[in-house]
């Protein structure tokens, strides 16, 4: 990480003592363990467990996959008693929502009820959340002005959550950024490759969007080394990731985008009456533009927080894009991403617990940060109602619904290819995916490589 931290100027904030401290990261993803470097006291707090898994006491809160940890080191891990690995923001608290099963399962619902709980709940005492890590993204079929996800992420925007997302792994093969990247309030992040920085730098499988939308801005995404998971699906299956024994190298606009979320809690810590809009409008201003690209591939360029943090606070910033409205299709906003139990997709206008989506409902109360009343969100019980410790309440008993990962046929966990291989529906260590493919990013970690380390 050292590399990478020296190469967006991180290290001269620390420098001058900004690290992050004081500032809440939400990090909705597959959880977070407790390995070195994350293990601090209060430097992760465990909001509710939206997963599949938040049923089976052993592995509730806690990352099965691996993505989750790997994300959270990236924001803001930070080795005690002098250790060498430091994440973007060491200073920083994280927020972790688990969302994703141990395979990387995960419905849309439970990624908007997860941003729902986040913004109702930034201001509980000591969270502060200022910042939302999103490394997710699907191929909705409808506009950003109707999907439930573009609004989620656009209200929390409003209510003061710097939102970061990847944009996507898939090139230029779509010519669109995944869902909620698609939405243009929140800062969509493509990845860079330092290797060849000056010259052809962004990474060739960042999505490199549409002429309306692309993304923001990059930050390094290849082979960035990061905290590592024992046991963890990802540390099974692909164990030439492994470095040090510790440490995991991955690949993906979600590693950029990870960067780019240490990046705005840096940025708040120096300056904390920030605005979203006010820190999108300075990491843009000073990124630094490559070579031999136009804006649809690196958007203002890779990302500097060093020059960002001394450049003179804008005024009066406000976007004025078009809201997201939320009225559109749960179904839509799945696009090909679809989990499925005995057999049958979850699919149509309905949530992971069989309640109906009705947006005329869900909609307002989402804006108005109301969406869930304790541990109840779309008329089901999803969680506890309450803090206990350092994690919100467990679990309420899901009625035994055991929905599993089937397909990913879009894009949602962005992971293309893991070690090389790509996933185009056929088999992945064993496991058959009903026909079904991997062929785009849903949790945007593109490869798992294992490549020599050569900093930490």
């Amino acid at each position: 990480m050292s590399a990478v931290t020296e190469a967006i100027g991180a290290n001269q904030l620390w420098d001058r003592g900004v690290t992050g401290s004081g500032v809440g990261v939400a990090l909705i993803d597959s959880g977070v363990v407790p390995v070195q470097g994350l293990a601090g006291a209060g430097k992760v707090v465990n909001g509710p467990d939206l997963s599949f898994e938040s049923q089976q006491p052993a592995s509730a809160y806690l990352d099965t996959f691996g993505h989750g940890t790997h994300m959270a080191g990236i924001i803001a891990g930070n080795d005690a008693g002098g250790g060498d690995f430091r994440g973007v923001a060491p200073g920083a608290r994280l927020v972790s929502l688990k969302v994703a099963a141990y395979d990387g399962a995960v419905d849309v619902s439970q990624v908007i009820a997860a941003i729902d709980w986040v913004d109702q709940h930034r201001n509980d005492p000591g969270l502060n959340i200022r910042v939302l890590n999103l490394s997710f993204g699907t191929d909705s079929l409808q506009p950003y002005q109707l999907d439930p996800l573009t609004t989620a992420v656009e209200n929390a925007w409003r209510h003061g959550i710097v939102v970061v997302v990847s944009g996507g792994n898939d090139g230029t093969l779509h010519g669109s950024l995944t869902d909620p990247a698609t939405d243009p309030y929140v800062l969509a992040v493509g990845a860079a490759n330092l290797d060849t920085y000056g010259s052809t730098t962004v990474a060739p499988f960042s999505s490199r969007g549409s002429a309306s939308r692309s993304v923001d801005v990059v930050a390094p995404g290849v082979s960035l080394l990061s905290l590592r998971n024992p046991g963890s699906y990802i540390d099974q299956n692909h164990p030439g990731a492994v470095v040090d024994n510790r440490f995991f190298r991955g690949t993906g606009t979600s590693q950029a985008a990870a960067v780019v979320s240490g990046a705005a809690a840096l940025l708040l810590s120096a300056h904390p009456g920030l605005t979203p809009d006010q820190v999108k409008t300075m990491l843009k201003a000073t990124a630094r533009p490559l070579a031999l690209l136009d804006g649809k591939a690196e958007g203002s360029g890779m990302i500097n927080v060093n020059a960002a943090a001394q450049t003179a606070l804008p005024l009066g910033v406000h976007q004025s894009w078009a809201p997201a409205t939320g009225r559109g299709s749960i179904e839509q906003a799945r696009g090909g991403e679809h989990v499925a139990m005995n057999g049958v997709d979850l699919a149509g206008e309905q949530d992971i617990m069989a309640s109906p989506w009705v947006p005329s409902i869900w909609a307002p109360a989402s804006a108005a940060a109301s969406a869930w009343s304790g541990g109840t969100w779309n008329g089901s019980g999803w969680s506890g109602s309450s803090w206990g410790g350092t994690s919100w309440a467990g679990a309420t008993t899901w009625m035994g619904r055991t929905w599993t990962g089937r397909t990913w046929t879009g894009q949602t966990w962005t992971g293309q290819t893991w070690t090389g291989r790509t996933w185009t529906g056929q088999t992945w260590t064993g496991q058959t995916w009903t026909g079904r493919t991997w062929t785009g990013q849903t949790w945007t970690g593109r490869t798992w490589t294992g490549l020599a380390a050569t900093s930490a």
